[in-house]
Parts: C-alpha cells; structure tokens; sequence
C-alpha cells in the first residue's frame, strides 16, 4: 500500500513538499488541505498585484495538483471543521504549511490607532483575501509612512501611487483600486532603522520606483554612504552596491517633478505613533549602525501623516497541539521535524524570510524525512476515503482542484480587458461558480 501524507496549507512550501514526494521513487498520496476554497497561499495574497510574472510559479503548482496521487481539499480548516490531531490518525504523515500570516508588533507606544495597519493586512486587503475584504484603511490622507526597507515595503509604497493605467493589467481588486486611485495621497515616506546598506529591498524592485508615471523618489545626499562597507559575501557585496548605485540616481530628483513623491528615509527608527485616536504622524529616533545594528542617538523628529503601515515582518499564528515558540514565531522543530509523524515547512518552519524559491529546499527535506521515517511501513492508514467520510458527516463543503480550476475559470472570464483576472474576494463569490 502506498504511503499517505497530508499536507496542511497550499502555499509554495506546501507544493514543493508535494512535487518532491510526487517526483520520489515512493508511492505516495498526497492531500492538501486548505481553509480557503483557493490555494496558493502566499502567491495569491501576499505578490504585489502588479508583478503578475511572479505568479507563473501557479502553473508548476498546478500540474502538481493535478497529478493522479494527489487530492486537493479547499474550503476546509483545520482546528475548525477538522482538529489537526484527527488528521495525524488518518495519516502517516502529515505536514505543516501554514505560513506567516500574522503581523509582527512594531512595539511602539500608540500602534493601536486608527490608521495604522501591518502590511501582512493591508496586502492581503489590496490583494483580495477575503478576510481583509472589509478592512476600509480610509486613504482620504495626504501623507502615510510605511515602517520598514525591505520588499513588502516597497511594494506598498508603489502600489499606493501608481495611477489607474499603471494598474490596469493587474487583478487589483476594484474596493482597493477605488479608494487608493482617487487618495489625495501626495507623500509616501519610506522608513527604515538602518541605512541604504543594510535595506533589504532587491534592486528590481528599487529601480521600478524612478520610473512611476506619478511619482518621483527623493532622498537626501547626506544619507547615502561612500561605499559599501562591513563583512558580507561577494554576492551581497555586488547586490548593495548595485542598490546603492541606483538610490544615487533618485538624489538629483526634483519633488516637484511628478504630483507624488516616496521619500527615502534612512537612520531612523519609530518610537511612537502620534495622534489622539487617529493617526496624525510617526515621532523617530536618528539612529547610527553599529555592528550591523541599529543603535538610537537620542535625536528625534516628527513626520506627520494619517496613515501607517507597519512593513516590519510576519510571524506564525500558534497551531492548536503543537509545540509553539511565540517569541520566534514558529512551531518548534528539529530541522522539520515536530513530532512523529509530523513535519514543518516554510515560514511556520523557519520564520518569514526568502522569496518563494526558499522554499523548495524545505519541501525536499520533507519528503525526504517522511520516506525515511516512513518507507518501512506498510501506509495501512485509511486516510482519503476517512478525512472525505468524515468531513462529508459534519456538513463541510469541501472544494477540489478541478473545482479550483472552475472558480478560476469564472475569475479569468471576468477580468476587464488587458487584467488577468477578476478575483472572488469572498468564500460565498468563489463557492458560486460551482453551483
């Protein structure tokens, strides 16, 4: 008999995970389980709806699930409709995917304000997800400050003075598209606690932002260093002074050149959110790097704005029966392994860093520890026809990848011209299609 993995969650770690058992020499069969009636997780959700080429990788995924031992079950969660133990019976294994969905802390006095929200639920609100469907993050403001310098912030930024044309082609949703195209949004201040050496965007996406039809990058001189400094491989080496080349070009950028404007700001770090209930700006501490760390000098300024988003990083939520370390975010493992019989890859395996390839080798690992674990065993466990028995006896509706495929279909029928799709921002919108 052949052995039976569950995976929980349908993100890039979960697929890597399935392909690499699909493309083992075991017979396997494999079952993802999602909350949500769509898969793809991260893909879907969290890639700036403006960086379509990214979202290719949903092609591989698809003919992984597409392959003869493996089922896709949407629209079911775990810890709601099924407990994650219940499925551990079922099982031989069973994996977790379940990526970082949460929003760090910034940690700062008045991060509760109105007008102040992490990135991981602003993306997901400009992206579709039906959880954030409703957030209303009020862009009437004609200045917001995004915390941090890495991709996701930079992605919020542009996405926030892009104009209308510039989005066209993308499947940004029309309750996002709206409001933030008719924003009297005239200032984006994009800040980090350390310096142009130390930020994490890729080059790619800096140079997109001297290009925007709207909007002109501003940085002060004073702020970018000579040379590219401190112990680093030769690849990162190349890549920060790649980075530091290209901000150098936004120095002699005139403010009054295009309506809107993103401003770099370097050395500095929030010490609190200023306003009564409502955000009205971000009070900042200079900061020096010292050691590749940000260390305060005692110096402060205001920036004011009416809305912030927190681009800070992502942390795991805890999964209900397994060991959790909630001050690094993930659940506890020895190298993937979190129990017998029970894997972890990804974000929940090793914190929210890397882009979507990083997860590959995660997936691969897996299958190979479940082979190894498991290839003594005779895969006698009941598994698929269980988990549908079951599911079926509490009422839970779930959604196959050929039903997948017809939501997307209707999603892809209902595009406006020139845009890749139309997304269903509901469970209810994507459960229609099917009847």
């Amino acid at each position: 008999m052949s052995l039976s993995v569950a995976i929980i969650g349908s993100g890039p770690a979960a697929f890597y995970t399935a392909d690499a058992l699909v493309k083992s020499d075991s017979e396997c069969r494999i079952d993802i389980i999602e909350r949500l009636p769509c898969p793809y997780g991260l893909i879907r959700f969290g890639v700036a709806p403006d960086h379509e080429k990214t979202k290719n990788v949903m092609r591989a995924f698809a003919k992984t699930a597409s392959h003869e031992n493996v089922n896709y079950y949407g629209n079911v969660g775990v810890g709601k409709d099924i407990g994650l133990n219940e499925i551990r019976e079922l099982y031989d294994a069973v994996v977790l995917a379940v990526g970082a969905g949460s929003d760090r802390e910034v940690g700062i006095l008045g991060e509760d304000k109105k007008g102040v929200f992490g990135s991981a639920t602003f993306v997901n609100w400009y992206n579709g997800h039906p959880d954030c469907r409703d957030l209303n993050p009020g862009l009437n403001v004609g200045a917001a400050v995004v915390l941090g310098n890495g991709n996701v912030a930079i992605d919020v930024a542009r996405v926030l003075v892009k104009t209308p044309a510039e989005m066209a082609a993308t499947d940004l949703p029309d309750y996002a598209a709206q409001p933030i195209q008719t924003s009297p949004l005239k200032d984006v201040y994009m800040v980090g606690r350390r310096g142009p050496n130390e930020a994490k965007y890729t080059n790619v996406e800096l140079r997109e932002m001297g290009h925007l039809e709207n909007c002109v990058p501003q940085i002060e001189a004073a702020q970018l260093p000579d040379s590219v400094e401190g112990e680093m491989s030769d690849r990162d080496r190349r890549l920060t002074e790649k980075n530091l080349a290209t901000v150098r070009e936004f120095v002699d950028r005139k403010p009054d050149e295009k309506p809107k404007r993103v401003h770099f700001v370097f050395y500095a770090q929030p010490v609190e959110i200023l306003g009564d209930a409502q955000v009205t700006g971000v009070r900042f501490e200079r900061t020096e790097v010292r050691d590749g760390r940000a260390v305060g000098l005692g110096k402060f300024f205001e920036i004011p704005c009416g809305l912030v988003i927190a681009a800070i990083g992502y942390t795991s939520r805890p999964v209900a029966d397994t060991p959790f370390d909630e001050q690094s975010g993930i659940v506890r493992n020895d190298d993937g392994r979190v129990a017998d019989g029970l894997y972890a890859v990804g974000w929940i395996k090793r914190g929210p860093s890397g882009v979507i390839g990083t997860n590959k080798p995660d997936g691969r690992l897996a299958a190979e520890q479940i082979l190894m674990d498991h290839g003594a065993t005779d895969g006698g466990k009941s598994s698929r026809a269980a988990l549908e028995a079951l599911l079926a006896e509490r009422g839970v509706r779930a959604v196959s990848f050929a039903e997948w495929q017809t939501i997307e279909a209707a999603e892809i029928s209902n595009a406006r011209e020139g845009a890749p799709r139309k997304k269903f921002v509901t469970v209810g919108e994507m459960l229609a299609p099917l009847g």
